[in-house]
């Protein structure tokens, strides 16, 4: 289960990566693209799992930019890389819509994820502006 869920985040990740360069880009354009290049009728609960994070960021995009931009100091959306700004809406998602997935999961993923795609200075801000999301957003018990 641990594997199918890194695998389809990391499909996740490149396909609204991919997306980000097209300005209309919708969630049924993101599902073409993903079914295209990454559908497997082997693993459906990798494919199940990735296309709900897709659509979840889809969805809330706005609302994922406001957490990022009320959380990054000094930093405008604009200003922020493709790579880094996809991980932090896809992690962001992840901490705060999705309750079947750990605080400490979704954060350590985001880093996953930076340190697979990102610079050498990637790793260090996706931590910051995530633990910083956390602090701020994340109800604890």
């Amino acid at each position: 289960m641990i594997r199918i869920r890194k695998k389809g985040r990391e499909r996740a990740f490149q396909i609204l990566f991919g997306c980000d360069f097209f300005k209309e880009a919708s969630f049924d354009f993101a599902k073409k693209m993903y079914f295209h290049f990454f559908f497997s009728k082997k693993i459906p609960e990798m494919d199940k799992f990735a296309l709900e994070l897709i659509q979840g960021v889809f969805v809330n995009k706005d609302k994922l930019d406001d957490i990022i931009a009320s959380v990054a100091k000094n930093w405008k959306i604009y200003r922020i890389a493709k790579i880094e700004l996809t991980i932090l809406r896809l992690a962001i998602y992840e901490l705060l819509w999705r309750t079947d997935i750990p605080t400490k999961v979704a954060i350590n993923e985001g880093i996953e994820l930076s340190k697979r795609y990102g610079d050498v200075n990637s790793r260090r801000f996706i931590n910051g502006i995530l633990d910083a999301v956390a602090k701020k957003y994340v109800k604890t018990s």
